[in-house]
């Protein structure tokens, strides 16, 4: 059996798909497998898929109808052989040395999962340094807790580089806690999240580095930046899901201001949602719909509790439109920032 398992949902990613592969099939750390899991891409993703596992038999393809990220993370999961789960996305790559490092540090550590930075990459071949979740060490549950679970619970509001962010991809996870604990992915955006937070809920042990072990492609494209019609559909499951592990875990006395600043830092992706430039309304019918969302009672709540001191310039302008409920003005702004 490989040690590691890496998991890659591929759809639409013909550009990418080997570039991604090769540079897992390239590791220094030899015993893993590679599972490309063909979440009914039209293109020829798929064919790629199959012409790499006849040249190296670590890769395994498996293909299925469309149904998003997190069914075919899930087929990974429920087909995986690994001791430990990785997962890559299809127009990312690996530094050579990652799963080297990650597992290395599981081992010395007695840990049960690894964490790293990562590069945020352009088109133009650049690439800037993105620190990791916490800094460069070892965390027992206490710790855990206390700097991990609280951050990606309750802190999601204030500078960029002061917020957690839910990538599942800087981390090497022991199978075993995956599957003793039935850890599943569910959604279509905001999944990492909730999979990050229910996992780090059974953990144990954690190592970081703060060495940049993954390339993350910052595309225009991705599903984080298009617009997104059903967001706040999206976003309101993710707020059931969320408050049923925080009952689950008992995390509500813990954090209590928790629902205020997940609802708050999804009222800003909201805002910047119905500005997206894919949005065919007009500007009029965006300014109601944003209007209609931040007047929500939970919403409304969420703006007049949450400080603005802590965020960063732009977000702070934001907050303060939204709580002067001086929506034209905000869709002006957003009209002039499309326009650059």
């Amino acid at each position: 059996m490989p040690q590691i398992s890496v998991i890659v949902p591929v759809y639409k990613a013909e550009p990418f798909l080997e570039h991604c592969v090769h540079s897992i099939l390239e590791q220094s750390f030899t015993d893993l497998e590679v599972l490309l899991i063909d979440d009914g891409s039209p293109d020829q993703s798929g064919q790629i898929c199959d012409a790499l596992a006849e040249k190296d038999d670590r890769v395994r393809v498996f293909h299925k109808e469309n149904g998003g990220v997190s069914s075919a993370r899930n087929l990974g999961l429920s087909e995986a052989k690994g001791e430990y789960i990785a997962f890559v996305d299809a127009d990312d790559w690996l530094s050579q040395n990652a799963l080297a490092v990650l597992h290395g540090l599981i081992i010395e550590n007695g840990a049960d999962t690894a964490g790293c930075a990562h590069f945020n990459a352009f088109e133009d071949g650049t690439a800037v340094v993105e620190e990791s979740a916490l800094p460069k060490g070892v965390y027992d549950k206490e710790e855990i807790d206390a700097k991990l679970i609280a951050s990606l619970f309750s802190k999601r509001v204030g500078k960029a580089e002061e917020v957690f962010n839910g990538f599942i991809w800087r981390f090497l996870y022991r199978k075993e806690i995956i599957e003793r604990n039935d850890i599943r992915f569910d959604g279509a955006y905001l999944e990492d999240e909730l999979f990050l937070l229910e996992y780090f809920c059974h953990a144990s042990r954690l190592a970081m580095t703060q060495e940049a072990l993954y390339y993350y492609l910052y595309n225009p494209q991705s599903v984080t930046r298009k617009y997104l019609p059903t967001y706040m559909e999206t976003f309101l499951q993710f707020m059931k899901q969320k408050e049923a592990l925080a009952m689950r875990f008992d995390l509500v006395e813990k954090f209590p201001a928790w629902k205020e600043q997940t609802l708050y830092a999804g009222l800003l992706i909201a805002v910047g949602n119905e500005y997206a430039k894919g949005n065919q309304k007009t500007l009029l019918q965006k300014r109601s719909a944003v209007k209609s969302i931040a007047e929500r009672e939970d919403m409304a709540r969420a703006i007049a509790q949450i400080s603005l001191d802590n965020l960063g310039r732009n977000k702070k302008l934001v907050g303060r439109l939204l709580r002067n409920k001086q929506y034209m003005l905000l869709s002006l702004l957003y009209l002039l920032k499309n326009l650059k």
